[in-house]
């Protein structure tokens, strides 16, 4: 029964990757620890799985043109630092404080997300994507919370780009794959160098997830921009508050 469940929540994380291009990573680690995974390593053993989709996913995004390389390259520039010292701090950190804080950072998030843009926003976004500081900044932190929780970072780097950036849902969707991939990667290996990953549960948790990302891939495909915003904030919001009421 274990098995299927973490089977079942990787088929569900994976589509919510591939329906918002990020929050694979961050839902995972919620529903792992209800299907009775372990604190610490429910929060860092889907880093394994969320590579294969990762780069699926980011081939897809490539073709249908959803990626801005240069914002891609300055969130991998300042995120993959912070990562890595995250990651490396996770060790003096307990798995239910782990949990907790997974939980919030999705609310706070999802509340952000749901709130309207104030008038101006557009031209003060496009102002702030030309200074590369402000995009650096900003990525190192997110490096530095999705090491610490041993996620990709998606789940930030979406709202990062669409209120910060001003970016459509989609183009955020797609440069923030190809970044939460990069930003993965040196997370693995630290938290696997600290034993927090289960391999048995990251092989099931993967067989579910990568078909899960295909089919929110192609579904994201058919949503128009504001209503994908509108969904992933309600997403994050509402999975969060449920989490949350269950750990508390």
């Amino acid at each position: 029964m274990a098995e299927l469940l973490i089977l079942l929540a990787g088929v569900a994380a994976g589509a919510v990757f591939g329906l918002f291009g990020a929050g694979g990573s961050a839902f995972a680690t919620p529903m792992l620890a209800l299907a009775g995974v372990p604190g610490v390593l429910a929060v860092a053993t889907p880093l394994p799985a969320l590579l294969p989709a990762s780069i699926v996913a980011a081939r897809r995004q490539l073709q249908n043109g959803n990626l801005d390389r240069r914002i891609a390259g300055l969130v991998i520039a300042g995120g993959v630092p912070g990562a890595l010292l995250g990651a490396m701090g996770s060790r003096y950190v307990s798995g239910s404080v782990l949990l907790l804080a997974s939980g919030a950072l999705l609310l706070v998030v999802g509340a952000r997300v749901l709130l309207p843009d104030p008038s101006g926003h557009a031209d003060r976004a496009a102002a702030r994507r030309a200074q590369p500081l402000i995009i650096v900044a900003p990525a190192f932190a997110i490096g530095l919370l999705s090491g610490l929780l041993a996620n990709s970072g998606g789940f930030l780097l979406v709202p990062l780009c669409i209120v910060l950036l001003g970016l459509t849902a989609a183009r955020a969707a797609g440069t923030s794959i190809v970044a939460a991939g990069a930003l993965s990667l040196p997370t693995l290996l630290v938290h696997w160098h600290l034993g927090h990953i289960d391999w048995r549960v990251a092989v099931l948790f993967g067989l579910g997830m990568l078909p899960g990302s295909l089919a929110g891939n192609r579904v994201s495909e058919r949503i128009p921009p504001a209503l994908a915003r509108q969904m992933f904030g309600v997403a994050l919001v509402g999975f969060a508050a449920w989490f949350l009421a269950h750990q508390l």
